[in-house]
């Protein structure tokens, strides 16, 4: 009977050899009716069913080998088919979206008015009536250069298509033809309106750009947006092929744009850095002479930040405009008083830094990030309204742009979702040298004593008064003692 229950347990259980045989039968069954390399994959549950004792551990050991050896191969020849096709990131690439972080702060400050330029808002409804603007302006090229085709400007196009699309760092879904066709309807679109803003050539009294005040500003404010770009070099190409040396565009598009920007632009540029300009708002980024050559790399333990404009006045410091200052950032700190340049505040100057400082922040190693710097430097300065309301008295900024507290705001969001190199802040030496200040007493003492008894000429006279009562009570005490003793004696 022993013998007989044992036969029986010994049938109702499946070696592993067997079950291994079983998982190869099923697999080799599979692979003959595969469609595709996922079929090829053991189901371990079709294995468990075979098994005759499903309690046995054994089933689930070796279904799950052999399924797993077969996944991993599939997944090792998808990835190696991945890699394939993958393609190398192309180091010229220098137009790009702005990520979410930074954009859902103020979406609106990277989007155009008016013009798309180049493939990423290109399509959008609200500026399809430009694309006939710029159909307008290449006819009028054509017609002022006496010429019938544009074949040529198509020709040149073509050469730099490979070229020009390395530049952008998003997939640009459009055709070879539609790519090329963009580059020359936009590229000649922004000669012809530098040269119009430049006054180089003569402008139609039919022009639908030039026949309102506002157009060329929003037109000039869209041309320096992040995304809305086309590669440099295809301006210089242009240019080259419509007017004459390239080099005279620079010169040419800073004069252009010098009067809509004036606290921000400077007509000075190094023409030895031609060939690494890489868009317009880089050629504005980089016309910038800013002074800080001078200042080395500082360690972070090195600087700590400043307190506001209110708390710094409250320990002595003075804040003055910067008279004769051709650069926005020129700011110096001397004995106790700050002299910043002037800056006006509009609409527009938040649209501004914000591409700006995302131009930077997506710029590398190669580009100093001294607008990124700045804005910091005015987000430490003013925390409050009243720091603004100071710094208007001083003459150092002008707002038109709202309240003081709308100001204020602006200057702390600008901060949000940036990331600064803490080995090379621009504005370090100036810290240090505030931060000394403030840390000594007899400071403090004195702005004190200057706020609360001499904020005013009426407070001056009355401490004067007081000054001199006191010494004519102390003379009097004097004289009075005196005589006391002279008649005692």
């Amino acid at each position: 009977m022993s013998d007989t229950a044992s036969s029986s347990t010994s049938s109702s259980v499946t070696s592993p050899a067997t079950l291994v045989a079983m998982s190869d039968t099923v697999s080799s069954s599979a692979n003959s009716n595969a469609t595709s390399p996922a079929t090829s994959v053991v189901n371990p549950v079709s294995i468990f069913i075979m098994g005759e004792n499903p309690s046995s551990p054994n089933c689930f050991l070796y279904a799950n080998i052999e399924s797993a050896k077969t996944l991993e191969e599939h997944v090792s020849i998808s990835i190696v088919e991945k890699l394939a096709r993958h393609s190398d990131l192309p180091p010229e690439r220098c137009i790009f979206k702005v990520h979410e972080k930074l954009r859902k702060i103020n979406p609106d400050a990277y989007e155009p008015a008016i013009v798309a330029i180049g493939p990423y808002h290109r399509g959008k409804t609200n500026l399809q009536g430009m694309e006939k603007i710029k159909l307008h302006y290449l006819k009028s090229l054509l017609v002022r250069r006496k010429e019938t085709s544009a074949e040529r400007y198509v020709i040149a196009m073509r050469a730099l298509e490979e070229e020009a699309r390395k530049c952008y760092a998003e997939p640009i879904g459009v055709s070879s033809e539609e790519f090329v066709h963009m580059m020359l309807l936009d590229g000649c679109f922004i000669v012809e309106l530098v040269l119009k803003l430049s006054k180089n050539v003569t402008r139609d009294e039919n022009d639908p750009i030039f026949r309102t005040d506002w157009m060329p500003y929003f037109l000039a404010l869209d041309l320096f947006l992040f995304e809305n770009q086309v590669p440099f070099f295809v301006l210089l190409k242009l240019y080259d092929l419509i007017e004459g040396p390239k080099e005279e565009l620079v010169n040419i598009a800073l004069s252009a744009f010098n009067p809509l920007f004036q606290d921000l632009l400077v007509s000075r540029f190094d023409m030895n850095s031609l060939h690494k300009v890489q868009h317009i708002l880089d050629l504005l980024h980089s016309s910038r002479c800013p002074p800080f050559g001078r200042i080395g790399k500082i360690t972070r333990s090195d600087w700590e930040s400043i307190q506001c404009t209110s708390q710094l006045q409250k320990a002595g410091i003075k804040f003055k405009k910067a008279e004769g200052s051709s650069n926005l950032f020129d700011i110096t700190y001397s004995n106790g008083t700050m002299r910043i340049p002037h800056l006006t505040i509009d609409d527009y100057t938040e649209s501004l830094f914000r591409n700006l400082i995302a131009h930077e922040q997506y710029g590398g190693r190669s580009i100093v990030c001294y607008i990124t710097h700045y804005c910091m430097f005015m987000d430490y300065l003013v925390d409050y309204a009243e720091d603004i309301s100071s710094l208007r008295r001083d003459g150092i900024i002008t707002n038109s742009l709202g309240g003081d507290e709308v100001v204020s705001t602006m200057f702390s969001k600008l901060g949000y979702n940036i990331n600064i190199n803490p080995y090379h802040f621009s504005y370090a030496n100036i810290f240090n040298d505030v931060n000394k200040h403030c840390r000594k007493r007899q400071h403090i003492w004195m702005a004190t004593l200057r706020h609360d008894y001499f904020n005013s000429p009426w407070a001056i006279i009355s401490f004067l008064g007081a000054v001199l009562l006191l010494l004519l009570t102390i003379i009097q005490a004097v004289f009075g003692v005196c005589s006391f003793f002279v008649h005692k004696s």
